[in-house]
């Protein structure tokens, strides 16, 4: 998998989703890694085609992937020897592996939704908060940029925000404010 691949994968889904929806709202949701790859998708269809999505949600974000590798737990003990931004976050770079999101929502201009939980031990919530902030300050209409941070006490960690109950709601209110 490249982060090209994965672009070129959800443009075509998105072509083929596009051709079958109608006047239907279709929106980018992405979790964890699917966050970098929905930021890319809609920057290439705003620059590219003069496309914007209905609304991006960006569930368990971060800012790019080497600020992610730098904070995921695998990388904890190998963080404190030398050589390791060299030898692991820019062999990222090395391999084209980017997944800017914080660049990529300086371009947005569709409503952003940002869900985080302060208690994901996998990306810490310190990064979307990042990332909120950036599109906070680069949207034009900052009306647009809504971040929802879950309490450490519902226990939703990195992967089950998407089953707290009172999502579809949350969900639902954000993307009547557009």
């Amino acid at each position: 998998p490249t982060e090209s691949g994965f672009t070129t994968d959800v443009l075509a889904l998105y072509d083929w989703a596009k051709a079958r929806s109608g006047s239907s709202s279709i929106l980018f949701w992405g979790h964890s890694l699917g966050t970098g790859i929905a930021t890319n998708v809609a920057r290439k269809l705003l620059e590219e085609r003069g496309v914007q999505v209905d609304a991006v949600v960006l569930e368990s974000p971060y800012t790019n992937i080497r600020d992610a590798a730098a904070h995921i737990p695998i990388t904890k003990p190998y963080r404190q020897f030398p050589g390791f931004d060299y030898l692991i976050l820019d062999s990222l770079a090395l391999g084209n592996m980017f997944f800017s999101s914080d660049e990529n929502v300086k371009v947005l201009t569709c409503p952003l939704l940002i869900l985080n939980a302060e208690d994901d031990t996998v990306l810490p919530s310190h990064l979307g908060q990042k990332l909120f902030e950036i599109a906070r300050s680069t949207y034009k209409d900052d009306t647009k940029v809504k971040i929802i941070s879950f309490p450490e006490k519902l226990g939703l960690g990195h992967d089950y925000i998407s089953s707290n109950p009172e999502l579809p709601v949350l969900v639902k209110d954000f993307l009547n404010m557009k």
